[in-house]
């Protein structure tokens, strides 16, 4: 379980949550389980880190493959700071007033993307519904650094909704990564209570405008399982992605960070994992990640070989 305060600072780590009632943690089943970190190759992936003073979602939001991805020098590097504008009842990133831009920030992922040697790099970001373009532009930047220092890295972006921010998503876009990915996070009559501050049809909406703009960029998006959702409703979301032409879909266990957080509604077990698997690929996914510890950028850079495969067979001729 991970804490709900902010040891650091002294201070609520999630002030929106702090008088909503304790919700009891389930216990882990035995197949939710991961080693605990501790390698020299996750040691040397933390002290790139820490020396660029960079945010990591892997450590912010509390993933349970932190310990295998920096092992394997693989990070997801989280942008725009550590604090969110937003409230989601499933996620660990601290909630508040986030600090201004890092100008630096661009080269300073770019570094450490070329230190790392990444062959592919996975960027995301907090919330901004404070700037005006809710980070776009900075966005941009960090892909065109990367670019600049590390040619042969295939880049995968991981945005916010921009939700009423006109031209954002066109920003993003233009700076070409190579995988846009967008999540969903659950089916839609569970937003209210979920993911309060965004709109299912809207974060839909986004994804399909990326293959207006760009035909040939993959487009990517995830929910969480076992938040209440049924067989029936997470069927109908994997059609709802299809008809917007998203290519790669991820399924994964819901986790609760803390007790504030949203309950577990129950585990779901492998087999319906494998199920859920079966019939996307049957739905007409290029690709599809799902199992208990499916995560939106675990085996990222396999999984975009993969995804690449997958649309080269596709268009060869019968």
């Amino acid at each position: 379980m991970v804490t709900v305060l902010d040891t650091l600072k002294a201070r609520p780590r999630h002030p929106e949550k702090a008088h909503k009632p304790d919700t009891p943690i389930l216990r882990k089943p035995d197949w939710i389980r991961v080693k605990a970190p501790g390698s020299a190759v996750y040691n040397e992936t933390r002290a790139i880190v820490r020396e660029n003073r960079l945010v990591t979602v892997c450590e912010e939001a509390g993933c349970p493959n932190i310990g295998e991805c920096w092992s394997k020098k693989h990070a997801t590097f989280m942008i725009m700071g550590d604090t969110c504008t937003r409230a989601c009842a499933f996620c660990n990133v601290k909630t508040g007033l986030p600090e201004a831009l890092d100008r630096a920030e661009p080269e300073k992922v770019a570094d450490a993307i070329a230190r790392m040697g990444l062959s592919h790099a996975v960027i995301t970001s907090v919330d901004r519904d404070d700037l005006a373009d809710g980070g776009a532009d900075h966005f941009a930047q960090v892909i065109r650094a990367v670019r600049q220092q590390s040619p042969s890295t295939t880049i995968e972006v991981l945005t916010p909704d921009f939700l009423r921010k006109e031209g954002a998503l066109e920003q993003v876009v233009e700076a070409r990564p190579d995988v846009f990915n967008h999540n969903l996070e659950t089916v839609p009559s569970l937003y209210l209570r979920i993911r309060p501050g965004a709109r299912y049809f809207h974060s839909l909406r986004l994804l399909q405008r990326v293959k207006e703009l760009d035909p040939q960029m993959f487009t990517k998006s995830g929910i969480m399982v076992g938040l209440g959702e049924t067989r029936d409703q997470v069927l109908q979301v994997m059609d709802d992605m299809r008809s917007a032409d998203i290519d790669f879909i991820t399924i994964g266990q819901y986790l609760q960070p803390s007790r504030k957080h949203a309950a577990i509604d129950r585990f779901v077990p492998p087999d319906e994992f494998k199920s859920y698997e079966t019939i996307a690929y049957a739905k007409g996914f290029l690709m599809v990640a799902a199992s208990p510890l499916t995560r939106s950028s675990h085996h990222a850079g396999d999984d975009f070989a993969r995804l690449r495969a997958a649309r080269a067979a596709k268009a060869k001729p019968e």
